[in-house]
């Protein structure tokens, strides 16, 4: 079984940034394929960014180039640096783990406004 704690959130005007981080639970923290999705009201959770155990990275077309996801095995902590944002960046945040299973977080709200 595998935990996931987020933090992070919270409102911020746009061009504004926010840090988002996950930690979880589990000694195999380095194996797990680790996500962040989003889900905005009235619309399907959507990936917004994975990383890999070799870091490999993946995108959302309309969050390239504005966010970064990293990891920290020693802390078992994937983090999601959020620059530039947008008010359709506004949702609930999910941090996801992909390790033999699925596993979510309880999500953070993210809300972009002036």
């Amino acid at each position: 079984q595998v935990q996931l704690v987020e933090s992070g959130g919270g409102l911020v005007q746009p061009g504004g940034s926010l840090r988002l981080s996950c930690a979880a639970s589990g000694s195999f923290f380095s194996f797990y394929v680790m996500g962040w999705y989003r889900q905005a009201p009235g619309k399907q959770r959507e990936l917004v960014a994975a990383i890999t155990s070799g870091l490999n990275t993946n995108y959302a077309d309309s969050v390239k180039g504005r966010f970064t996801i990293s990891r920290d095995n020693a802390k078992r902590t994937v983090y999601l640096q959020m620059n530039s944002l947008k008010p359709e960046d506004t949702a609930v945040y999910y941090c996801h783990a992909d390790w033999r299973s699925d596993y979510w977080g309880q999500g953070t709200q993210v809300t972009v406004s002036s």
